[in-house]
């Protein structure tokens, strides 16, 4: 069995020596921390800006969380380099908004966003 680190394995000998049964790592809980997200920008359009240098990792994870918990925000993002890698990830600012499906920008905010106009529900 292939442990984590040394303690979890010092930890499965001690059990096993004392012939106490057990699993490891035999389910997956899902949790939910709650938070709050504050934008850079929104403009009056609705449309949100978050502007970005170096694009952490805890800074992904929490624009997927904001995006899954308010799908109805659109939220936007403008990058100093499209092209520079984000933390922990062989994919550039550009490829990571295209994996999950967030609009990007390099350097401004394009002015389609600007004079974007919000579609209205029946």
């Amino acid at each position: 069995m292939t442990f984590r680190s040394g303690l979890e394995k010092r930890i499965a000998d001690d059990l096993t020596n004392q012939k106490c049964k057990f699993k490891y790592e035999p389910l997956s809980v899902s949790y939910t921390i709650t938070s709050k997200y504050t934008p850079d920008f929104v403009l009056d359009n609705g449309i949100v800006i978050e502007a970005k240098g170096f694009f952490r990792y805890k800074d992904q994870r929490k624009h997927r969380a904001v995006r899954e918990a308010h799908p109805e925000l659109d939220l936007r993002f403008v990058f100093s380099n499209i092209n520079q890698r984000v933390q922990g990830s062989k994919l550039t600012n550009a490829r990571w908004c295209e994996k999950y499906n967030f609009k990007y920008a390099q350097e401004s905010i394009p002015i389609e966003w600007i004079e974007h106009v919000k579609k209205k529900r029946n």
